[in-house]
């Protein structure tokens, strides 16, 4: 089970990219497992020299009864203090943007892959069109 933001690449330059956990709940693991999430319109931001991810969409488990989760709510990543603070420092000075580029399993643990990005302009979306057509 992967899931996978097919729209970063053409949206964002990937500057780096950083492995981290992310702390969830029972039913939302249960869906995940089912591959019943969505990425396409999350971000990350640094707040208390913490991480969280937003707009994560994960489906409701539909054995789950009063114990489900909501669909949308702020989750926070894992990641060292040191990482943190090199991507807060990044985000202050070059204005970058953290796009989770995919989610999937790791020796039973779920990861997820962030993105340090710069957005990309229209002419340059033009340009990864064009090379996408010539390949």
């Amino acid at each position: 089970m992967e899931i996978i933001n097919r729209q970063a690449k053409f949206n964002y330059f990937i500057l780096d990219e950083i492995e981290c956990g992310i702390v969830l709940q029972g039913t939302e693991i249960k869906s995940l497992r089912e591959g019943k999430a969505n990425i396409k319109d999350s971000y990350g931001i640094v707040k208390n020299n913490e991480i969280y991810l937003l707009n994560m969409h994960i489906n409701k488990y539909k054995e789950g009864n009063i114990f489900n989760h909501e669909e949308r709510r702020t989750r926070k990543l894992l990641l060292h203090k040191t990482e943190i603070k090199k991507i807060k420092q990044k985000q202050e000075l070059e204005g970058i943007t953290l796009v989770p580029l995919k989610v999937y399993f790791k020796k039973n643990k779920i990861k997820v892959l962030m993105g340090i990005c710069k957005g990309k302009k229209s002419f340059d979306k033009r340009e990864t069109i064009k090379e996408r057509d010539l390949e």
